[in-house]
C-alpha cells in the first residue's frame, strides 16, 4: 500500500482504525512510523479502532508520528486540518473496547476548509452505531468507514468500507482490496481496486455414492486447481456415500491450503434391502420406528447414525 501511494504520488492515505489487532508494541509503532515517512508527498491520517483502541499505558498516547502523520487520538469528535489539501479530516479514537454512543450522528462541521471528511470506525450496535441517511447530511464530501472486513459501498461515491487489505480469518471470504478516489471541485469520485493476494473460498463437494477417499482427494485437487492454489479454502462435503467408507479427511490437503473439510455426507443405506433382511431384529424395528423420515430432517440423521452404529455392533 505504501508502495502504490508513493508511486502515485498520493496526496492523502486515511486509515479507518484497527491498523492493528491489539496494543502495538514501542518497536511495531517505530517500523509502521518509517513506512510513513518514506513518502513524499502523502499526507497520512489515521484512529484506533476497537481492537488496537488505546489503553492507559498505550504507546499511541506519547509516540511522535513523523511529519506527514496525523493521529486523532481524542475520544470524542476532533478533527485534524491539512493546510496543503485545503481539507479538514473528522474522527475520534476507541478508548475502550466498546462505544455505544451514536456519535458520528452528533458531529457539527467546524472548520472553515474546502473538502470534508468522516473518518469512522464501527457502525454496529456496539461500535459506534450510525445511520448512513443522518451522517450524510452532516455535509462531508466523503464518509472513510473502517470495522467491517469486507469491502461495501453505503453511498456511491460518498460513503464506503474499504475493508481489510487482505482477509484476516477464514470467513472474510470475497474480495479485498481498498477504496482509491479523487475529491476535487467536481467532487468526490471512488473505486475499488483489489489488492489481497489470496481469498478465503467455501467450497461445497459434492460426494457420489462410489467415491472412495482416492477419489475425494482427487476431486479435491482438482476443483482447488481450478479456483486458486493460491488461496484458503473451508470445504464441506455434501451428498451421499458408500457406508463401507471413510474418509481420512486429515490426508485430504494436497496444497497446504485447506483450513477445515466438514462432513456433511449421508450414507447411501438401502433402507428397504436392510429392512427386509433384519425384520424381526432390532435393526429393523430401528428402521421401521422412522418410518418415512425425509432426507433433509433431523429425524433422518437419527435413522442414519442409528443404523451405522447397529450395524458396526452387529459386525462386531
Amino acid at each position: 500500500m505504501i508502495g502504490l501511494c508513493e508511486e502515485e504520488q498520493t496526496e492523502l492515505l486515511l486509515i479507518a482504525g484497527d491498523l492493528f489487532h491489539r496494543q502495538p508494541l514501542l518497536r511495531e509503532l517505530k517500523e509502521v512510523d518509517y513506512l510513513f515517512r518514506t513518502l513524499t508527498k502523502t499526507q497520512v491520517v489515521l484512529v484506533a479502532g476497537n481492537h488496537d483502541y488505546i489503553k492507559k499505558d498505550s504507546y499511541y498516547r506519547t509516540f511522535t508520528w513523523s511529519s506527514n502523520v496525523h493521529m486523532i487520538l481524542s475520544r470524542d469528535i476532533s478533527y485534524v486540518e491539512i493546510k496543503e489539501l485545503d481539507t479538514a479530516v473528522y474522527g475520534l479514537s476507541y478508548y475502550t473496547k466498546e462505544m455505544e454512543e451514536p456519535l458520528y450522528e452528533q458531529i457539527r462541521l467546524k472548520d472553515d476548509r474546502r473538502f470534508r471528511i468522516l473518518l469512522a470506525h464501527g457502525g454496529d450496535e456496539r461500535h459506534l452505531p450510525f445511520r448512513r441517511t443522518v451522517v450524510d447530511k452532516i455535509g462531508f464530501d466523503y464518509a472513510a468507514l473502517g470495522h467491517i472486513h469486507k469491502p461495501q459501498e453505503l453511498i456511491p461515491d460518498r460513503m464506503a468500507y474499504a475493508g481489510a487489505l487482505e482477509p484476516t480469518d477464514k470467513n472474510d471470504t470475497g474480495k479485498h482490496g481498498f477504496i482509491k478516489g479523487t475529491l476535487d471541485e467536481n467532487g468526490c469520485s471512488t473505486v475499488f481496486v483489489l489488492s489481497a493476494s489470496r481469498e478465503y473460498i467455501h467450497m461445497e463437494v459434492e460426494v457420489e455414492e462410489d467415491m472412495t477417499g482416492f477419489g475425494l482427494r482427487s476431486l479435491l485437487e482438482q476443483e482447488i486447481r481450478a479456483l486458486g492454489m493460491q488461496n484458503m479454502y473451508k470445504v464441506t462435503l455434501k451428498g451421499f456415500k458408500d457406508p463401507e467408507v471413510q474418509f481420512d479427511l486429515n490426508n485430504m490437503d494436497t496444497f497446504g491450503n485447506v483450513l477445515e473439510i466438514v462432513d456433511d455426507t449421508r450414507p447411501a443405506f438401502d433402507f428397504l434391502r436392510l429392512l427386509a433382511a433384519n425384520r424381526n431384529n432390532l435393526l429393523g424395528k430401528y428402521i421401521e420406528g422412522f418410518g418415512d423420515a425425509e432426507p433433509d430432517s433431523i429425524e433422518y440423521e437419527a435413522l442414519c447414525a442409528g443404523v451405522q452404529a447397529l450395524l458396526e455392533t452387529k459386525r462386531g
